[in-house]
């Protein structure tokens, strides 16, 4: 990878969508143009960012840029992680071993599931009344 380089990824989770750009820095993540910190309040959130970056020790030497929407803030990390794991696979080839045994290359499948008609919800019905 040379110098000016930038790999740009795409993760998803739930509803959640997040365009990554990674490029060679020092470590800042910005996400919708605001800082990882104040972006993500939870700390479980932000440490699912961070895995596939601590895993392969490249932490400090890339700089990250999402465009993250849809979904909840949980499901935007997850998102956020599938696209980072990816931009990094581009970066070297021998990350691909360590990202996959982790998990962190595989799309989280799981989607909510669609309202029935004639039902409340999902898989709620409606409550049944005798008279």
């Amino acid at each position: 990878m040379s110098d000016s380089t930038t790999i740009i990824s795409l993760g998803r989770r739930k509803e959640s969508t997040a365009r990554v750009r990674l490029e060679p820095g020092t470590g800042k993540i910005l996400i919708n143009g605001r800082p990882f910190e104040k972006y993500f309040i939870r700390e479980t959130d932000r440490i699912i960012v961070l895995q596939p970056l601590t895993l392969t020790e490249s932490a400090s030497k890339f700089n990250v840029s999402a465009s993250l929407a849809g979904g909840g803030l949980t499901g935007q990390a997850g998102a956020l992680r599938l696209g980072i794991a990816k931009a990094l696979l581009s970066v070297d080839d021998a990350f691909k071993q360590i990202l996959r045994k982790n998990g962190y290359l595989t799309r989280d499948p799981r989607m909510k599931e669609r309202k029935k008609y004639g039902q409340k919800g999902a898989r709620k019905r409606f409550q049944w009344t005798k008279r």
